[in-house]
């Protein structure tokens, strides 16, 4: 009976309050009371509330110096009595996963905006790399609505060749996205080692990055930025595609007519006069023969720069000749020359396009879906696959390492406080959005509540089962 009145006592302050709350708010703050029974036994529901929040925040970082001054007392009557905002609230219940959950190991990686660093799960010890990115930064250049749509895309998608979400989350400086660790580098980094890949090493990851496409085709999502900078090696040597960031999620019986991706590896109808007409999935497929080409022979096919224009490149599609080495087989020239095709709609841009070519004729799809083919290639295990600078860069020359967060954002609010009005305003009005709209993912969790149903649906359907077996024996 006491646990009942403290949940309608609970009810009744957070409706005083005006706050939108849920059952888990409750919940949670049942679970801390629980924990702490011995010096709340006489402690009114707000106190416990109070107490909750003033835990919660300490616990995370989070800085709310007023809270205990506001709901300190037994009765609160209206909403500007409080101190907490809905946007407060839901930053101290989202902070049961943050930040705080991982180890920082070292720096991997950066991106404009954003750096990767490999982290550790503290509960589990399972290894992820982790992709954080400076919201004002993606304020400033115009690019949280990519943040937001590449977290959207990778949310939908699960494949063994592709780089997979597993969390995402936030706090007030950046928002984060943790993925699959892949230690055996980038195709990029083994192409500037001077690695040469041989055909059969090739001719594996074209079977690989195809069946990765073909998923992609499958849920309608055009990468557009296929290439070796974008492709990791996992510690065995399979390819996985990463970096949703330009990626485009295509309605049906719908082209795409916004130009996108890296000027070398784009297809050319997405530089063809005629470009308003659109361009649909075989565009990654050119890039797939493009990035094999470049494999093989260590330049691409073409002398295309970001420096060079749509124009020249228009004409360079138009005039060119690629050129093929003597040394290689005319099975994989035959297959790159089909993956090469100028013209979409003559050009490979399906799985089964690339299973019914003869030259794969020996290819065993299921094993390679299954990753039981072992890759010609296999990262040195016994070095680090990527540009040491980075952890350097991060530990001693960067200006705001992770692990310094906390500091440095007690030190941000302060420096806030103290910009022009206007400036702050407008600059907090597009943080606040940024906070509200980000979306939360937890693949985990995802994966642990989809185990649950399919139990309880195989259980129901036993029961079932069962029961209509005992009724036919009474029969």
């Amino acid at each position: 009976m006491s646990r009942l009145v403290h949940i309608y006592s609970f009810i009744l302050q957070l409706v005083m309050c005006t706050f939108h709350f849920s059952w888990e708010i409750i919940f949670l703050v049942l679970q801390y009371r629980d924990k702490n029974k011995k010096t709340s036994e006489r402690a009114s529901p707000l106190q416990d509330l109070s107490q909750f929040f003033i835990v919660s925040s300490k616990a995370s970082g989070c800085i709310l110096d007023s809270c205990s001054q506001c709901c300190s007392h037994d009765t609160l009557t209206s909403r500007q009595q409080c101190c907490f905002s809905q946007l407060e609230l839901k930053s101290i219940l989202l902070k049961k996963f943050n930040f705080d959950h991982f180890e920082i190991l070292r720096a991997i990686g950066k991106g404009s905006f954003g750096k990767v660093c490999i982290v550790q799960k503290s509960d589990t010890k399972k290894m992820y790399a982790m992709k954080y990115m400076n919201k004002q930064k993606c304020v400033e250049r115009n690019e949280v609505r990519n943040v937001f749509k590449e977290l959207q895309i990778m949310q939908g998608l699960e494949h063994p060749f592709l780089v997979n979400l597993w969390y995402s989350f936030q706090d007030e400086e950046d928002m984060f996205m943790v993925v699959d660790l892949l230690l055996g580098g980038d195709l990029r980094y083994h192409l500037q080692q001077n690695v040469r890949f041989q055909e059969d090493t090739v001719k594996l990851f074209i079977c690989e990055l195809a069946m990765a496409l073909d998923y992609l085709q499958s849920q309608r999502i055009i990468h557009r930025d296929m290439k070796p900078d974008n492709i990791l090696l996992d510690e065995h040597g399979h390819v996985h595609i990463t970096d949703f960031n330009i990626a485009a999620m295509l309605p049906t019986e719908m082209q795409v007519t916004t130009i996108a991706g890296t000027k070398p590896y784009m297809a050319p109808e997405m530089f063809s006069s005629r470009r308003e007409a659109g361009y649909s999935f075989a565009v990654d497929w050119w890039s797939l023969g493009v990035t094999a080409y470049e494999l093989l022979r260590g330049r691409r096919p073409y002398h295309i720069r970001s420096s060079t224009s749509s124009k020249e490149i228009a004409h360079m599609f138009e005039t060119a000749l690629v050129t093929y080495p003597s040394a290689w087989s005319q099975e994989m020239v035959s297959l790159l020359k089909k993956l090469l095709e100028p013209n979409p709609d003559q050009r490979f841009s399906h799985l089964s396009d690339v299973q019914n070519f003869p030259y794969m004729s020996d290819v065993n799809w299921d094993a390679v879906l299954q990753k039981r083919l072992t890759p010609g290639f296999i990262p040195n295990k016994g070095r680090l696959n990527c540009d040491p600078t980075f952890e350097l860069e991060e530990m001693i020359l960067e200006s705001k390492p992770l692990h310094k967060k906390k500091k440095r954002l007690a030190k941000k609010e302060k420096e806030l406080r103290k910009r022009d009005s206007a400036q702050k305003c407008l600059l907090q009005e597009h943080l606040e959005s940024v906070q509200k709209e980000f979306i939360i993912f937890n693949r985990e969790k995802v994966k642990r509540d989809f185990n649950k149903r399919k139990a309880n649906l195989a259980s129901e359907q036993t029961k079932d089962s069962q029961e209509e077996d005992g009724q036919n024996n009474h029969l």
